[in-house]
């Protein structure tokens, strides 16, 4: 067993069970969650360095190898994805030791945060297609029981409204793979691979494709079933949704990724054009939405769905570059490859800026006592630093130069011009428009105009506790909101890592071979197909079956 790939799934796991044995504990929780976040993130930082000369980690549970036993594979955006979960995990932690409320840290806030991290990690690293469902139950479980933690009626309605349809997105998940098993014969995703590219079926291989698009489109919160998204987000603690923001969705999305890169790449004449019109209709609806709410938990949460149209436009721009090419064209993969890293960026940017986004929404409602804008006005006069720190953040995801979200948006934008996805690219254009005026509002009423009349009275912050607490909540601000500059300007070593993620999504023979490893060979042959009934061109001899 390689420990390195392990790591980022067991120090959760192990911090979930501590934390829950130290039920009536709430500040040692505090402690062992702390220590538990903090070595997520060396781990995941041991992990990204593993893979970081494209080298395909993996590993094989119980000795069992693959594609007989379940598989753990990390390559550069699976170990990119675990880092963001470290890093969103520690920003969170600290966050939450100023905002969350006792009661909710006494009734399992830190354990199920933690198996939240430990499903995400678990999702990024699985190379099982089952196991991957099986990630996403335990993401769906913990998840909801923090939706629900505090049982408010807005939460309630917000859980069941995101529960009801993630629990449509599971059922369809678990047909869909129970079809794909039952036209294959395997579930390692490796072997799947490799089934699936020789199989003379391509209708009923493209049927199952959309099935997996509509199950990882509802996690995704992709047009037209992002309604959970917005329903739910503003209703829990703002720690909650800023987890929720910064790694949930980008489960879908990865999902979505890896599937159309590595399983279902038969059929990207039909694919690609159903993604680009998924991803441009994303964008428009989200910042749409954004553009006429007035709170700003309800603006940052459409925001979130026109963002994840950005994700997937660099998936899709790909898939289309390749599907309007010759099949070994250069340029078209080249093209593809930079298209990809555009996703790869624009995934750890927005975990990055939106969860940051969702931390100082709740520290503006720390300061004010509300979030509404028409209630909003002159803090930039009084909390002049949160209004820096506020501005920092909306520019990168508006995709100002020389933010992360502007490097991301300009290598979406160049492959798109180079794929002739000439649509996709004005739509992206003019919803960076959109989402440059929705936070342009943000901070005119909230931080620029003069106080309202009427507006509520703010929370006075009375001693040293509640200075603590505050400060609390501002440390993973500043930290973030550095992180983004910072990668802003230091650009290429982000890219470098990102377009190694995108020539590895298209290199499904490298996967195949890390994973397989001996049996690579024979699987290729077709004689470890002994279950598959798809009809392939390589039957072999029964007596070489193993």
């Amino acid at each position: 067993m390689n420990l390195t790939i392990i790591a980022p799934i067991l120090i959760p796991l192990a911090t979930t069970v501590l934390c829950i044995g130290l039920w009536k504990d709430r500040v040692m929780q505090r402690v062992v969650s702390l220590a538990g976040a903090l070595s997520l993130l060396a781990s995941s930082i041991s992990l990204l360095y593993a893979t970081s000369d494209g080298t395909v980690v993996t590993t094989d549970a119980a000795g069992w190898a693959a594609p007989f036993g379940i598989s753990l594979v990390a390559d550069t955006l699976s170990a990119m994805l675990v880092g963001l979960n470290g890093l969103v995990a520690v920003a969170l932690t600290v966050y939450s030791m100023g905002a969350i409320d006792r009661k909710r840290e006494s009734f399992g806030y830190h354990p199920l945060v933690h198996a939240v991290l430990a499903a995400c990690s678990g999702a990024f690293l699985t190379g099982d297609i089952f196991n991957m469902y099986v990630w996403f139950e335990i993401m769906l479980l913990a998840s909801f029981v923090l939706l629900t933690l505090g049982g408010e009626r807005g939460q309630l309605e917000g859980a069941i409204k995101y529960v009801t349809l993630n629990l449509l997105s599971s059922g369809i998940f678990l047909a869909a793979i129970g079809l794909l098993y039952g036209m294959t014969g395997t579930l390692n995703m490796a072997h799947l691979s490799i089934v699936l590219d020789r199989a003379d079926n391509p209708g009923a291989i493209t049927a199952l494709s959309m099935l997996f698009l509509v199950a990882f489109g509802i996690k995704a919160a992709v047009f037209p079933l992002f309604f959970w998204l917005p329903a739910s987000y503003h209703t829990p603690p703002v720690a909650i949704t800023a987890l929720f923001a910064g790694l949930l969705t980008k489960v879908g999305v990865y999902s979505i990724m890896r599937t159309f890169t590595l399983l279902f790449d038969q059929q990207m004449d039909i694919t690609a054009p159903i993604l680009m019109w998924i991803s441009g209709l994303t964008m428009v609806t989200g910042v749409l939405g954004a553009a006429c709410q007035f709170e700003i938990r309800r603006i940052l949460a459409f925001h979130s769905v026109s963002q994840i149209g950005y994700m997937l436009m660099g998936l899709s721009v790909a898939l289309y570059a390749l599907a309007h090419a010759e099949p070994d064209s250069v340029t078209a993969r080249e093209n593809a490859t930079v298209a990809l890293a555009g996703s790869a960026m624009f995934l750890l940017h927005h975990g990055i800026v939106k969860g940051n986004l969702f931390l100082i929404s709740g520290l503006v409602q720390r300061l004010a006592g509300t979030s509404e804008l028409k209630n909003l006005g002159g803090l930039i006069k009084t909390h002049p630093w949160t209004g820096v720190l506020f501005m920092a953040s909306a520019l990168s995801l508006a995709g100002i130069p020389i933010s992360t979200g502007f490097w991301g948006k300009f290598v979406l934008i160049k492959s798109g011009l180079a794929a002739g996805a000439f649509s996709l690219v004005a739509a992206s254009l003019c919803v960076s428009i959109l989402t440059l005026y929705s936070m342009t509002k943000i901070w005119a009423e909230a931080f620029w105009k003069e106080p309202p009349e009427s507006m509520p009275e703010r929370p006075a912050v009375k001693g040293r506790d509640d200075r603590v607490r505050i400060g609390l909540m501002a440390t993973p601000i500043v930290v973030l909101a550095t992180a983004t500059i910072g990668l802003g300007i230091f650009i290429e070593p982000l890219y470098n890592v990102a377009e190694r993620a995108g020539a590895q999504l298209l290199d499904a023979e490298g996967y195949q071979r890390a994973v397989l490893g001996e049996h690579y060979q024979r699987a290729v042959d077709g004689t470890l197909r002994e279950l598959a009934t798809v009809p392939s061109s390589g039957d072999a001899p029964k007596e070489d079956q193993p």
